[in-house]
């Protein structure tokens, strides 16, 4: 690659900014970068920039936003900014072959596991639902396939057994823009070999859906601690309690083969840092609550405001 290399970067969210910052700070040339349409938040449903449209405006690049990206819509726009690489990172849309095809030095992607494990869109939330202790970034050169192309660099990573996404998202991310540098770096002086993935060794980490998000007290203290953490703090698993959604964030396992003689969900017991709850395999302490309608509340928020009783049943 030479030195007057120019590269257009895709990537929306925080975990894509990073990776963005890791490129200017380490002098990279950022000729454009492609991000989301703004979005309305807020209960004034204001337009809100993604991470990566503030973090480029406060460097002076310039960004674009297209609707879609189908039927060479943006043509113009890569023979104009006549990309030599193209990075993705957390973009959120598929890219077209016209895209992928279009760099001298192809599309890299920065991916949140290591491949071929957790191909597509949920890679962080999945190795922690499954309780796996390790996980990792690669970087790829992209095909027309789901996260199929050619390895280019990993890095692992482990994940602690309260480790939560965001936690895991904060280490990857920071992981994810080292290693895109790195990459970057290669490519420019050709000191770098694609390795094809082992298509027989993939798994999968689809979308996540809606009824993922209900806690079932039918499961094991490890299984339900291990899903609490995989959506906190972003979105939250969640339980019923009177009639009304009570989301669970930080948990914790206190035994995991204890047999109460209590119901599946039962509150049997209080602690200083947390509310015991009876699972089918072992015990469940949670350290943090919010109820519909209400903020993020501690254990000790739900004790004494009487919010919550031994003997209690979540789930109902």
């Amino acid at each position: 690659m030479s030195e007057n290399k120019k590269i257009l970067f895709f990537g929306t969210p925080d975990f894509a900014a990073i990776s963005l910052a890791a490129l200017i700070d380490a002098g990279e040339e950022v000729a454009g970068v492609i991000t989301q349409p703004d979005k309305q938040k807020g209960r004034g449903m204001k337009l809100a920039f993604s991470p990566v449209k503030e973090y480029a405006l406060s460097k002076n690049i310039t960004v674009y936003q297209p609707e879609s990206l189908k039927d060479g819509a943006i043509t113009d726009l890569l023979q104009e900014i006549d990309p030599d690489l193209i990075t993705v990172v957390a973009y959120g849309k598929i890219l077209p072959d016209y895209i992928l095809n279009y760099p001298k030095f192809g599309c890299v992607n920065v991916h949140g596991s290591l491949l071929p494990k957790y191909r597509g869109a949920a890679p962080i939330q999945r190795a922690i639902m499954n309780g796996d202790t390790e996980t990792g970034i690669t970087t790829m050169l992209m095909d027309s396939g789901l996260d199929t192309g050619d390895i280019l660099l990993t890095q692992k990573a482990e994940i602690g057994e309260n480790e939560t996404t965001g936690d895991l998202f904060e280490a990857l991310a920071k992981i994810g823009g080292e290693l895109l540098v790195e990459t970057v770096s290669l490519l420019r002086s050709g000191n770098i070999t694609p390795q094809k993935q082992d298509n027989t060794a993939a798994t999968f980490a689809d979308k996540i859906t809606e009824a993922e998000f209900v806690i079932d007290w039918s499961q094991s203290a490890k299984q339900i601690h291990n899903k609490i953490r995989g959506f906190s703090p972003f979105l939250g698993a969640y339980t019923k309690f009177d009639d009304k959604i009570l989301k669970l964030y930080a948990s914790s396992v206190i035994d995991t083969n204890r047999a109460e003689y209590r119901k599946n969900g039962e509150v049997i017991g209080f602690e200083k840092d947390g509310i015991v709850i009876k699972c089918a395999q072992g015990l469940l302490k949670i350290a943090t609550f919010k109820p519909e309608g209400k903020g993020v509340m501690s254990a000790s928020d739900m004790i004494n405001g009487r919010k919550i009783h031994i003997g209690d049943i979540l789930g109902k």
